[in-house]
């Protein structure tokens, strides 16, 4: 995919800033090769070409694969980013202890996934790999180390990070812990960190602290203005990144609760939304009805915040941030029933396509997809499930569906079928559910479509996407969440 022009533009004036004689300024390590720390790094090598960025992981084929011409990130202008600056002042490595030894700055970009088992199970943040990366630089580390937080974190995860660090070091050694947020958004990350809101760098309100404030802010300020550069307490940072998240996710909860109301009564969701974005204190962003948000942040995050919420003792506000997961899943299986309704009440062997596996367009994620919790209702009822997805690959896919969570790999195999072609996909089924709003279903040749499904041909609409009219047109039964038939 070609950078845009926005990004394109930006080319000439990095190349201006390099030096024949190789990276002079700070060199930076970051642990983790993953949505977070691959894309962030990639960045700020880019941008900073005096700045020595090393992108570490203990697993191998990841960082081959970052080393190869097939990374293992999908993102719109990732590829150009890392292929302008590898080799040159952007490395990817397995040798974790190297770049912690080298570095003057250590990312902590680890996996924070939502606890399985034991306390907190279900809500809290599993931070055994934050802890894991944490002992390692104490115990690797020869020289003085400013460590930065770039997972998200629980707050207060900083204080155990710092006890750790001082436990297993040698006195003539010092670690200043930093929280440095990220506030990307998969689809438009680079744009995001080509021209972000603001950097938040939280620290201990100390002069040491101040200064590893001082110290990060100065590598963003290499393309960031100094306004957007955001200094603050640690603990007021952490939560910063929760609170961001939790707000955004409250959003479209809300709307998706008023989608059901427009649906009952008549109104259309969209115009709702649109009249009332147009309040200044209320704003557009995030007010589009959906079957649902998923992603690696916004549930794991809210679900973070109750745990939070409940172990200070604040059970009406965890209760409050609980609600809106509730709606969330309540909204995935709303949809999932209205298809059943519609197919007079019984999808058993009947076939469906579902058009879109990732959680949103421009991304090959599917971590929490509303479409593998409706897939896995369609094959509880016996459904044959068609799957199109333009990125998301087809290993990915049986991963997520023969998850203990969601189904078995005999369920897989007698009842999903993975496409590489949306018409194949479509053939002979007797509806087509769009659960990712691809810019690519919009274009699709319906009239094509109608012809080879089952009649009557049945659309839902998960996403708000589809011209329902033209569609009703041609011939399709079609449903449209947040709006009556």
């Amino acid at each position: 995919m070609l950078l845009s022009s926005a990004l394109c533009a930006q080319l000439p004036e990095v190349s201006s800033r390099s030096t024949t004689a190789g990276p002079s300024g700070p060199k930076i390590c970051c642990l983790g090769a993953g949505y977070v720390g691959g894309p962030t790094c990639a960045v700020i090598a880019f941008k900073c070409p005096d700045v020595q960025v090393t992108i570490v992981d203990l697993n191998a084929d990841r960082i081959a694969a970052w080393n190869s011409d097939s990374l293992p990130i999908f993102e719109p202008g990732l590829d150009e980013i890392v292929k302008a600056r590898r080799g040159k002042n952007l490395f990817f490595s397995a040798d974790v202890d190297k770049g912690i030894l080298e570095a003057d700055l250590i990312f902590v970009s680890v996996n924070t996934p939502t606890k399985k088992t034991g306390v907190g199970a279900g809500f809290a943040a599993d931070l055994a790999y934050v802890e894991a990366a944490t002992r390692r630089i104490a115990r690797v580390a020869t020289s003085s180390k400013i460590v930065i937080e770039k997972s998200t974190v629980p707050c207060r995860t900083a204080e155990s990070m710092r006890a750790i660090l001082e436990a297993n070091s040698s006195g003539d050694i010092r670690f200043d812990i930093l929280s440095n947020p990220e506030f990307l958004a998969e689809g438009t990350a680079i744009s995001d960190l080509m021209h972000p809101d603001r950097v938040l760098i939280g620290s201990l309100q100390t002069a040491e602290g101040r200064k590893a404030q001082l110290a990060l802010a100065d590598v963003y300020a290499g393309w960031v203005p100094r306004e957007k550069i955001i200094t603050m307490g640690l603990w007021s940072s952490e939560l910063s990144k929760l609170a961001a998240n939790a707000l955004l996710a409250q959003r479209i909860s809300s709307v998706n609760a008023l989608s059901a109301i427009c649906e009952a009564t008549g109104a259309d969701v969209d115009e709702v939304a649109y009249a009332c974005g147009l309040d200044s204190r209320i704003g557009p962003k995030f007010l589009k009805a959906s079957v649902g948000f998923g992603g690696s942040c916004f549930q794991k995050d809210i679900l973070n915040l109750v745990y939070l919420s409940e172990s200070l003792h604040l059970p009406e506000v965890a209760e409050y941030w609980r609600q809106v997961v509730s709606l969330n899943e309540y909204q995935k299986l709303r949809f999932s029933e209205l298809v059943i309704r519609r197919l007079f009440n019984t999808i058993t062997h009947k076939h469906i396509a579902v058009f879109g596996f990732a959680f949103k367009k421009n991304t090959g994620d599917t971590r929490e997809s509303p479409a593998i919790t409706l897939v896995k209702h369609f094959i509880q009822e016996q459904a044959f499930v068609h799957i199109y997805d333009p990125k998301v690959e087809q290993s990915q896919i049986e991963a997520d569906l023969t998850h203990p969570d969601v189904g078995t790999l005999h369920q897989y195999k007698n009842y999903v079928t993975i496409h590489t072609c949306p018409y194949d996909a479509s053939k002979a089924v007797d509806a087509i559910v769009v659960m990712t709003e691809w810019d690519e279903f919009q274009q699709l040749d319906y009239q094509r479509v109608y012809k080879n499904m089952n009649k009557p041909a049945f659309i839902f609409d998960g996403r708000l996407i589809l011209d329902a009219k033209k569609l009703r047109g041609i011939g399709f039964q079609v449903e449209v969440i947040g709006r009556q038939a």
